[in-house]
């Protein structure tokens, strides 16, 4: 073998040595990035499953491919490049629209809890938006497009929070990360979701296909308690999807304040949550964080009803009086 082929060979063995580290870092990178956003990430798989409830069970998964395809054309073709432009190019602009996404979440959470509260008023209000809506041929493209839009905002969050930590790294790192976790998240995600609303299928399937013999009994007993159940665990995941987008929503708010010079507001959070933690020493971690969690949450719901007159009285008539505009010079 000529000493030419070895050196030849040499290199690519170099050249794959390289690129199996730079594979390994960013691996390694999408991992801490990703367990910096697995908050939101939980958030996003508990507001989900309320997008799928009261609709047919054999709608169920292919609602879910839907909006899963939706999130992950969120990610990757919208969030991920602009993210890297205004990273470059304008990263003081990221803060303002991480807080206007934190407001709609504000305001689509306030929405449902205002629904519950004052249901007459609620109808009422949204009959008034009917106008400013995306206008779904069906009642389920109107839920996959709200679950997007939802979607859109925390995949933002997540985008800008795994972002945040590869400050150091060049651009072709930043948008392989990006990428990796926005594809992993996406999936974990989604696959989560997909799993919790057939649940009571499987339960069915448990409880018919079960042998009648004395073996076979926990699993029919098993499988009815799943067909049971899981109607009260959509509910109970409705109403953490909606705390958890007035929480998440008031907690970008708050923290962007901080950008602007307001930080006070951060700050009697955190040190509320540090005076309960050292006032009750066990468990303290975790009751910090609820408090500044329910901190953030009275600030979200606070934010969220005062749009909701804004939406009604101001952004809708707006919208109603540009889409006329629009109709008009396209008939004209």
């Amino acid at each position: 073998m000529s000493v030419g082929l070895i050196a030849l060979l040499d290199d690519v063995a170099a050249l794959a040595k390289a690129a199996a580290a730079s594979l390994d870092d960013v691996v390694a990178q999408a991992g801490r990035a990703g367990a910096k956003a697995a908050g939101v990430v939980i958030d996003d798989a508990a507001v989900t499953p309320r997008y799928v409830t009261g609709l047919s069970a054999a709608r169920e998964l292919p609602i879910i491919a839907k909006i899963a395809v939706g999130s992950l054309k969120n990610k990757l073709l919208f969030l991920l490049p602009a993210a890297l432009v205004l990273s470059l190019l304008v990263p003081q602009a990221v803060t303002p629209l991480l807080m206007l996404g934190g407001l709609y979440l504000c305001y689509e959470g306030a929405e449902k809890v205002y629904e519950l509260v004052v249901p007459h008023a609620a109808h009422s209000h949204e009959a008034g938006l009917e106008s400013i809506s995306v206008d779904p041929k069906t009642f389920e493209d109107e839920k996959v497009a709200s679950a997007i839009r939802t979607d859109f905002i925390l995949s933002a969050e997540i985008m800008a929070i795994t972002l945040g930590s590869l400050s150091e790294s060049g651009l072709a790192m930043q948008a392989l990360v990006l990428a990796l976790v926005g594809t992993i998240i996406t999936a974990a995600v989604y696959g989560v979701v997909a799993l919790i609303v057939k649940a009571d299928d499987f339960g069915l399937w448990l409880a018919q296909r079960s042998p009648p013999s004395q073996a076979g009994a926990p699993l029919r007993i098993f499988g009815r308690g799943l067909v049971k159940g899981m109607p009260y665990l959509l509910k109970v995941l409705g109403l953490i999807g909606t705390a958890a987008m007035i929480w998440v929503g008031g907690g970008i708010i708050v923290h962007g304040a901080e950008t602007f010079g307001l930080a006070w507001l951060s700050h009697l959070l955190h040190d509320t949550g540090e005076a309960v933690a050292h006032a009750v020493p066990a468990g303290g971690a975790v009751l910090s964080w609820l408090v500044q969690a329910t901190g953030a949450g009275l600030v979200g719901i606070l934010i969220g009803l005062a749009t909701i007159p804004a939406v009604g009285y101001i952004v809708s008539p707006l919208w109603q009086w540009c889409a006329t505009r629009l109709r008009r010079i396209r008939t004209a």
